[in-house]
């Protein structure tokens, strides 16, 4: 039935297009340049970071940011041209009261930008990615316990569910004290030399809840040969991790270090800096196995003992599990 004198408003639908939730950058590499350019020009204008600020919960067409912000509409148009261009912000047109209106939105949650070299693509180099879960031997001490992306694997502090068959869904694992060794399968080259051997992790301090100071002792050792510890200044949870699920509640671990070593002829590095110059490719004996043996290691009487958390490929804010590379 008609009604007289009723102007009936159009209802705004939620908008259908979806930005980026987190977006990863590195100053190494090429493809990423012009959009760190259109970034930074973005929040160069703090006009523009009201507008993201605006946009944080809720979309709003161009006309109600202007309002709020007492600007011109064409200069919100502007502004919002450029985060745009950065990812920062999509927009949608809709149908609205007097033709159609710009409705905005940003799904950004975080902005991550790496500065580490891309490794050198000259030669020939061979990677796996192995799930955390997968693990060949432990010995673990409590506080432990494992988690999937659905939440924690069975109970907590309990070093048995470590043999449970659930643990190759495991996406995050920690323990106070003990070890954990990963078996990479090796099959040596009778055609090229290896030049470096490397493992790469994203990994933390294990503290009750989480922990800004939390100091940890980490050792590393390759086919029995220790290559030295790390020393792990926290256990990571002020916000949540890049990738960490939202079934894993915030007050708990959410992300950690990613960190790089490797073992060249002339001795072993933690991210590219030399480490321990004892220990080289040729030290390691890598044909005498079929294997490749990675133990990390919380020891009993190191000065520090606070446990270790490592990350998987879906939680943190790295998205993959250990990765070994075989650079020829």
């Amino acid at each position: 039935m008609k009604q007289w004198g009723v102007c009936m408003p159009k209802i705004r639908r939620p908008i259908a297009i979806i930005g980026e939730r987190n977006i990863n950058l590195n100053l190494a590499d090429e493809v990423d340049k012009d959009q760190i350019v259109r970034i930074g020009k973005a929040l160069s204008s703090p006009v523009k970071i009201e507008i993201l600020n605006l946009l944080n919960d809720k979309a709003m067409p161009m006309q109600e940011i202007a309002q709020a912000l007492d600007l011109a509409i064409s200069s919100v148009y502007m502004h919002i041209q450029d985060l745009e261009k950065a990812k920062l912000v999509v927009t949608e047109t809709q149908p609205g009261l007097k033709g159609s209106m710009r409705v905005c939105v940003t799904s950004m949650e975080s902005i991550y930008l790496e500065n580490r070299p891309k490794p050198d693509s000259s030669g020939k180099t061979i990677t796996s990615n192995m799930p955390i879960g997968n693990y060949f031997d432990f010995k673990v001490k409590p506080t432990c316990g494992m988690a999937d992306i659905s939440g924690p694997i069975e109970t907590y502090d309990s070093p048995q569910i470590f043999y449970s068959p659930k643990r190759m869904n495991a996406q995050l694992l920690w323990f106070h004290q003990g070890f954990i060794e990963y078996r990479f399968p090796y099959t040596p080259s009778t055609t090229l030399t290896l030049k470096e051997l490397s493992f790469s992790l994203e990994f933390c301090s294990e503290a009750p809840g989480y922990a800004d100071d939390w100091p940890s002792d980490i050792t590393f050792s390759i086919n029995t040969h220790e290559l030295g510890y790390f020393r792990s200044p926290s256990d990571f949870g002020v916000r949540r991790g890049r990738l960490t699920p939202i079934a894993w509640p915030l007050g708990r671990t959410q992300y950690g270090l990613l960190k790089t070593i490797s073992v060249k002829s002339d001795g072993s590095y933690m991210d590219g800096k030399l480490w321990n110059e004892k220990v080289t490719l040729s030290t390691l004996n890598l044909d005498e196995n079929p294997y490749i043996s990675l133990l990390i290691e919380i020891k009993e009487d190191a000065e520090y003992v606070g446990g270790i958390n490592i990350f998987g490929e879906n939680y943190g804010d790295y998205p993959q599990g250990i990765i070994m590379s075989l650079i020829y």
